[in-house]
């Protein structure tokens, strides 16, 4: 490691960096390891929050991730990261406390997009959903009865949607879009799914947002100049980097979405775009090379799936160490339960700019969307038809093993530091 022996310090205690810690013990790091969390909580899985536990199925508790024997790590948790000098080699926690590194992982994930106005959302009644308090607070209001108002038809917004009717409440949702989940995969998809979700009983408005927030009578107005009655209102207006604590450090942020940038092999990227030594970033808070460049696309995407984090912990565990880059990019790949089907989808399909559907079947919940990109796949999504991703995956693989990966290890980390 440049700079001397020191420790490595992993800046987040979610999946990405419990699974980059993990990494860095498979692949030999015998040193100091110091896994930082914000919450109170050891490391869990976000997946059930907006599933399982938010209808009762499993307990907060049961969403934990276990921490791998060996791993011996120090659980540093209740504390965030407000600065880091990179000058000193040295992370700054919210009570004063200095934790030198010799390397640093940033893991930090993304918060709730806030509500964005007009007026301050009221203390009870108005719900964000990332972290496990969130879960367990808006279970409780679940509980309470509805109806229910969801604001965002992504992912989140739709899930929420659905625990909520599995419960019998009346749910009613909003997006600017003109069906759930067409920003992320497209009309087809979305009008498939808006269907499914009028079927269970949800109260579709699309092409709306929330103008106001509920008034004392429980009466919330959208931007169509109609209301609708909303005991429980669920933000789902999307996610923000945990970037802020890294401004004035020199590392090169995204100025659209705030994410951490780094290169292929995870290494975070200073503000001229070369690579830092002894720092990574992956997750939710990184921003990596487009899977798919070319005219019109952003050169770093930050893609938010829990694949990534999975995909990648051995990546930048590898860079840190100074280890050999991965033979092959991954493909990307997500998946999503709601109203008794899951959607699952690899690649990006919102690089897209045509969509193919070979199969859309919506008495018996069965679909599947191929995307596409100057005549290239570069992402599929199926419901019910899990068993053909495997040949999509196959062939947008074949187009990812023609990008350029890094030869360069450029960073070291001492294995015993």
């Amino acid at each position: 490691m440049s700079g001397g022996p020191g420790p490595v310090v992993v800046v987040g205690a979610g999946l990405a960096g419990l699974r980059a810690a993990t990494a860095l013990r498979d692949l030999g790091y015998a040193g100091g390891l110091t896994l930082v969390g914000d919450e109170p909580h050891p490391p869990y899985d976000r997946p059930p929050l907006s599933k399982e536990v938010l209808t009762g199925r499993l307990p907060a508790a049961a969403a934990e991730l276990p921490l791998p024997s060996g791993l011996d790590a120090r659980l540093v948790l209740g504390r965030a990261a407000v600065r880091l000098d990179r000058a000193a080699r040295t992370v700054v926690l919210d009570d004063g406390t200095p934790l030198r590194y010799g390397g640093l992982v940033v893991a930090t994930g993304a918060s709730a997009a806030p509500w964005p106005g007009p007026g301050v959302p009221p203390e009870r009644g108005v719900h964000l959903l990332r972290g496990r308090r969130d879960a367990v607070a808006l279970r409780g209001a679940l509980l309470a009865g509805g109806p229910v108002l969801v604001a965002g038809g992504g992912f989140l917004g739709c899930e929420v949607a659905s625990a909520a009717r599995s419960m019998g409440l009346p749910v009613t949702l909003v997006d600017p879009a003109g069906s759930p989940l067409e920003a992320a995969v497209g009309p087809a998809a979305g009008s498939f799914m808006a269907a499914v979700q009028a079927d269970a009983g949800v109260d579709l408005r699309m092409g709306a947002t929330v103008a106001e927030l509920p008034d004392h009578r429980g009466s919330a107005l959208l931007s169509d100049g109609t209301r609708v009655a909303a005991r429980t209102v669920v933000l789902a207006l999307g996610a923000r980097p945990n970037t802020a604590w890294l401004r004035g450090s020199g590392l090169g942020l995204d100025p659209v979405s705030g994410a951490l940038l780094c290169d292929g092999r995870r290494r975070a990227l200073d503000h001229r775009g070369s690579p830092v030594p002894g720092i990574v970033a992956l997750g939710d808070a990184a921003a990596a090379p487009h899977p798919f460049p070319g005219p019109g696309a952003p050169a770093h995407l930050a893609l938010g799936h829990w694949s990534e984090a999975v995909d990648h912990a051995a990546t930048a565990a590898a860079a840190l160490l100074g280890g050999a880059p991965p033979r092959e990019p991954g493909v990307p790949s997500f998946w999503s339960d709601q109203f008794g089907l899951r959607i699952r989808s690899v690649g990006v399909p919102r690089a897209a700019d045509t969509a193919e559907v070979l199969e859309h079947d919506l008495p018996n919940r069965r679909l599947e969307v191929v995307y596409r990109r100057g005549g290239r796949t570069v992402g599929a999504l199926t419901v019910g038809r899990t068993s053909r991703l495997a040949a999509h995956r196959r062939r947008i693989a074949r187009g990812l093993a023609g990008q350029e990966v890094s030869t360069d290890s450029g960073i070291a980390v001492d294995r015993q530091a």
